[in-house]
């Protein structure tokens, strides 16, 4: 594993641990590395209205965006499972949703680079790496409104 790897493993995990998830029970923590070496998290709010509720990476694209930062994206790690004490259980990687993936492409977009994603279980252990073009093939984005060269 790679030091910013696991950096950003340990930073999502944090961030999960304080998801507010009441009714799926499932935490889920996105860590966004930007290219100035800042990590910036977020994670899930659900809502009792389900299609209101936000995933991880969405939140956390909202707050690099808020901050004027959307074109500095570098590398993402998600994490996801249930919370058992104060430690977070899962097998299995927890991958993007596809709202998600079309936010993060956003991003990328704007920082003009095809962004590496690590997605891991809840205990860290189970890591698959992804290119943002492997998980969203085709994507639609600013390019295709010319806002981008």
């Amino acid at each position: 594993m790679s030091d910013t790897r696991d950096a950003l493993i340990a930073a999502a995990r944090d961030a999960a641990s304080r998801a507010y998830a009441p009714y799926s029970g499932f935490h889920v923590g996105a860590a966004l590395l930007l290219k100035n070496g800042d990590v910036v998290t977020g994670a899930n709010v659900e809502n009792a209205s389900y299609g209101l509720t936000l995933c991880a990476e969405t939140a956390a694209v909202a707050k690099i965006a808020n901050e004027g930062w959307i074109g500095e994206l570098a590398e993402v790690a998600i994490v996801g499972g249930r919370p058992d004490g104060d430690d977070l259980i899962g097998s299995a990687p927890v991958n993007p949703c596809g709202r998600c993936r079309q936010i993060l492409n956003e991003a990328a977009e704007r920082s003009k680079t095809d962004i590496l994603i690590h997605c891991a279980s809840g205990d860290g252990m189970s890591v698959h790496s992804y290119r943002l073009s492997e998980l969203l093939p085709a994507a639609f984005g600013p390019k295709d409104l010319d806002l981008i060269d």
